[in-house]
């Protein structure tokens, strides 16, 4: 019986040492001497404040600011501690009560937009964290924005197509923008800007 134990925890410690120490340790130097942003959160820091994350969505409901996609993590928006979709099938009336909310928040935030709310703006996504939000999900808030901050519309527009990142690689996914950092280029377009 001993002849088969001392393998066996030899083993353990040696499998122990590699998995839950040498392998940790040598993947976290790794980020940080060549990833520093990404492992440390990819965070935004404002006067040394924590503004957000560019990985995680914010909550954002002023006219002055562009929405992002809607979250259904509990028990608040956007909570990164429970990641999940609401888990709601197509024809769940739940879930077509929350998708006719956002459509009546959207419109009444904008009534003379006329124009078909991207689908990213009414439904959440299968994480409920996205950060960003699609090219047509940014350009439908447009002239809200711009009226909300008495800024012309082509001045607006340009700075949402200077924020937008293309695909991955250059074909996996679609041209996206991230939300915060948009919202963060409009409050202080002098550090967050396109070429910052």
């Amino acid at each position: 019986m001993i002849a088969l134990l001392r393998p066996a925890l030899a083993l353990l410690a040696v499998m122990t040492l590699l998995t839950g120490l040498i392998y940790p340790a040598l993947v976290t130097g790794i980020g940080e001497i060549f990833f520093l942003e990404q492992a440390n959160g990819s965070l935004i820091r404002i006067d040394g404040e924590v503004a957000g994350s560019r990985l995680i969505g914010q909550p954002f409901s002023s006219s002055r600011y562009f929405w992002g996609r809607p979250s259904a993590t509990a028990p608040y928006p956007y909570n990164a501690a429970a990641s999940a979709g609401s888990n709601l099938a197509p024809t769940n009336p739940v879930l077509l009560e929350s998708v006719h909310a956002r459509i009546e928040a959207l419109r009444s935030a904008d009534p003379g937009n006329t124009a078909p709310i991207p689908v990213d703006l009414v439904t959440a996504s299968g994480s409920g964290l996205d950060p960003d939000i699609s090219l047509a999900a940014a350009r439908f808030q447009i002239p809200r924005v711009a009226r909300a901050r008495g800024l012309r519309e082509p001045v607006v527009r340009t700075l949402v197509d200077e924020h937008v990142a293309g695909r991955t690689l250059g074909l996996l996914g679609e041209p996206r923008v991230n939300v915060l950092d948009l919202n963060l280029a409009l409050d202080h377009p002098d550090r967050f800007g396109p070429n910052k």
